[in-house]
């Protein structure tokens, strides 16, 4: 009898605490209803450093570009403009949303005009993320301004070594992405080209002393020394806006190098490549640009003289595979209305902008009134993330400190197409000679 009482204590405990459970606790079917529930998207803006981009239902999300789409180097920003139109069109509605690309005009040869486009971005409290700028130069003035708001920018055509390494003032810090190679890269490809294709022992360079121009320069003399124990007789420097190179061709021409490279851009490109035919000395030398002249504008100003000169210039390679030639292709020409490509980073930038569409949607919650609620620095830590992302260019992974480029280089020399036309093509690339 005494145990069957301690049983029945026992029992009357256990029912006691199962009640208390039941009462205090969830039934399952509220337990998942609680997993279930959306995310506290008050919680999540206020815990964000840089808090929320919201989005009324029926508004738009908006994005910016900051590109060089206006003088002399148009091309290359407006080509990466058309590539985030296709992006943005292949997209659709993201979330719901229309997705709206607001143009800022970042230029190129000032960089102070890179921050004052990034100022009118971060004054545009609706805006969500950048894709930009087009030259390096820009981009360090710029992305102070644009990380102090929380805004990552990724650019499609910043190549200078030095916006992705923290050991130099220009590094861009933690805000900033490229989908572009690192010119650690490019000066390599030129030098290994120079040295094992064309053969060439002597070189010289010119440069117009923005961090794009100054540091690839600066690989190509290092690695083509290095490689094939190359001599380089002059690293001039010249300014952006002279258009007399005649006294700086004339220096280097008393050691009539093999070969000129000079990274520089437009309208100074064409022009210096026209001079070297008044220079004595200079006749033989293998003229050699970079990606910042491989666009149109070049072709309009000096494309038949380059061309009968045998130039070549280094970029991408555009080799991206069915999707590119078959898909992408044609849409950006309908949106251009060209027949080739205005410059060499349509591609790139159509990854950036959809690394950065794919960010918002990843990140992006809805608050109880219903509008789209956007974390920033969430944003960036998606970015930062982003590895194996199949891109247009490739396989991309980002680094620590922000490149997230493929690194495949092309050679190309301006040639006609079947129509006569002048058109870059591709006579080398890393692809095949690694």
């Amino acid at each position: 009898m005494q145990k069957l009482l301690r049983w029945s204590a026992l029992l009357a405990v256990l029912l006691l605490v199962l009640a208390a459970c039941t009462s205090q606790g969830a039934s399952p079917s509220q337990s998942a209803a609680a997993s279930s529930a959306p995310p506290d998207a008050a919680a999540i803006c206020a815990a964000d450093a840089f808090h929320c981009v919201e989005v009324a239902p029926g508004d738009p999300i908006r994005i910016a570009s900051a590109l060089a789409i206006t003088g002399d180097v148009a091309f290359l920003g407006n080509d990466s403009n058309f590539g985030i139109d296709v992006a943005i069109a292949d997209r659709g509605q993201l979330l719901g949303h229309d997705v709206e690309i607001v143009h800022e005009d970042a230029g190129c040869g000032d960089a102070a005009s890179g921050q004052t486009a990034a100022q009118a971005i971060v004054a545009d409290t609706t805006i969500v993320g950048v894709i930009g700028t087009t030259c390096s130069r820009t981009a360090v003035p710029a992305m102070p301004v644009l990380a102090a708001a929380g805004l990552v920018m990724i650019s499609p055509s910043n190549t200078a070594p030095s916006l992705t390494n923290p050991d130099k003032d220009d590094f861009g810090g933690p805000f900033y992405f490229r989908t572009a190679y690192n010119d650690n890269v490019q000066g390599a490809a030129v030098a290994k080209y120079a040295c094992e294709e064309l053969k060439v022992t002597t070189a010289a360079t010119v440069h117009d002393g923005s961090p794009y121009a100054e540091q690839l320069q600066q690989v190509f003399a290092d690695k083509f020394k290095e490689l094939c124990n190359g001599t380089v007789s002059h690293q001039e420097a010249v300014n952006v806006g002279d258009t007399d190179f005649h006294p700086v061709l004339t220096t280097i021409a008393a050691d009539k190098p093999q070969l000129l490279f000079y990274p520089i851009f437009s309208p100074e490109g064409p022009l210096l490549t026209k001079q070297t035919a008044d220079v004595a000395g200079l006749e033989n030398t293998i003229l050699f640009g970079a990606d910042g002249l491989k666009d149109g504008a070049f072709i309009a100003a000096a494309g038949q003289f380059a061309a009968d000169k045998g130039m070549y210039f280094s970029g991408p390679d555009l080799n991206f595979g069915d999707k590119y030639t078959n898909d992408f292709l044609p849409k950006y020409y309908a949106l251009s209305g060209t027949t080739t490509p205005l410059a060499p980073y349509h591609a790139h930038a159509y990854d950036a902008a959809n690394i950065l569409m794919d960010a918002i949607a990843a990140v992006a919650v809805t608050d109880a009134d219903g509008n789209l609620q956007i974390p920033r620095d969430a944003i960036r830590e998606y970015v930062h993330n982003l590895k194996d992302y199949p891109g247009l260019t490739g396989t991309l992974t980002c680094n620590e400190n922000g490149d997230c480029g493929s690194s495949e280089v092309s050679i190309a020399q301006l040639k006609p197409d079947s129509t006569g036309a002048l058109v870059y093509t591709e006579v080398w690339t890393t692809r095949s000679a690694s």
